[in-house]
């Protein structure tokens, strides 16, 4: 399935079977998670993706051919290829351990062609071993819902009362990251998402509603990620002084206007961008030790417009997967 122009559906197409370049491997792909940032890229709110472009950058596949050089995958091992596809590992960023903000840093599924398709290419740097117990639908979510709300989790630092603002994908696995860390979780979606709102006290929320309701005591730090620039303000307005905000999205509509006092108090606003290849070793080292359960919704590699649309009107409950092949192993 293939972007040609952004706002428009995407469209099937025949495209020939990548080979491996030095360092790369082949990947027969089998799942593929369908994440927000595929809908921004589709819908034209993220500039200039390579066009035409195979989407899709949670990847669990199987290693069916390896180019000259490689050394950490061999024929049959199962992989997972997540949104950081290539870094230069030279820049300031790189050389401080930032290689999520490298000036020359590539995306799988942005500027490299990604998993809606059979097959497809990674450098085998950027490549994560699947951790053994996940089927292949399993785990596709923990490639970059799991990573990204990981990374997110991180900044808040050792925050007790945390609100996750937008109870999807990432949020239903970050919410068992945290309660396995003892932290308290406390549940924000669309106003009069009763069902979401269900969804987050099944896992354990201790509170949940709407995101135009204050929570029933201050959060010590608040996670958004919804891509909705109104939340900000919100967000701190439930935030206790010295408390942080983070703003998980790659994308995120205006934020508007709020008083500094809002802010006062050593209130901290940041951002989270892309993820680290050690975010992707640590957070796959501890989800089968909490044990991360992910939910999924699973569509046909056809039906990839379709999972895009349920996921841009909010019916996804937990993941969308795309289901490519046939193989659901859960061994590494």
């Amino acid at each position: 399935m293939i972007l040609t122009t952004p706002g428009q559906p995407l469209q099937e197409a025949d495209l020939p079977v990548p080979n491996p370049g030095v360092g790369q491997v082949l990947i027969r792909v089998h799942t593929c998670g369908v994440c927000r940032t595929d809908l921004h890229i589709v819908d034209g709110e993220l500039p200039q993706p390579k066009l035409p472009l195979v989407p899709g950058h949670q990847i669990v596949g199987t290693v069916v051919q390896v180019g000259e050089g490689v050394e950490r995958f061999g024929m049959g091992d199962r992989v997972g290829i997540p949104w950081l596809g290539y870094t230069c590992n030279h820049c300031r960023y790189c050389l401080t351990q930032r290689e999520n903000l490298c000036d020359s840093a590539q995306f799988t599924g942005y500027q490299i062609d990604g998993g809606y398709a059979e097959y497809t290419v990674a450098d085998e740097r950027f490549c994560f071993p699947i951790p053994q117990g996940y089927p292949d639908l399993q785990a596709a979510p923990l490639l970059c819902a799991g990573l990204i709300g990981y990374r997110s989790l991180m900044m808040t630092g050792d925050a007790e009362r945390i609100g996750l603002y937008g109870f999807g994908a990432t949020a239903h696995i970050v919410i068992q990251t945290a309660r396995h860390q003892g932290r308290q979780v406390f549940g924000f979606t669309r106003p009069g998402d009763s069902a979401g709102q269900q969804f987050a006290r099944d896992l354990g929320a201790i509170w949940a509603g709407g995101s135009d309701e204050s929570p029933p005591e201050q959060l010590d730090a608040a996670i958004i990620f919804a891509p909705v620039g109104a939340l900000v303000p919100a967000a701190l307005r439930a935030i206790a002084k010295g408390g942080t905000v983070v703003c998980a999205g790659i994308h995120m509509s205006a934020i508007p206007s709020f008083p500094y006092e809002i802010l006062w108090g050593e209130r901290v606003l940041r951002s989270v961008a892309n993820l680290t290849r050690r975010d992707g070793e640590e957070f796959l080292t501890l989800a089968p030790q909490i044990p991360i359960h992910t939910q999924v919704e699973p569509f046909p590699l056809s039906a990839a417009n379709g999972a895009l649309a349920a996921l841009r009107s909010g019916k996804i409950q937990g993941a969308a997967v795309l289901v490519i092949s046939e193989n659901n192993s859960s061994q590494g």
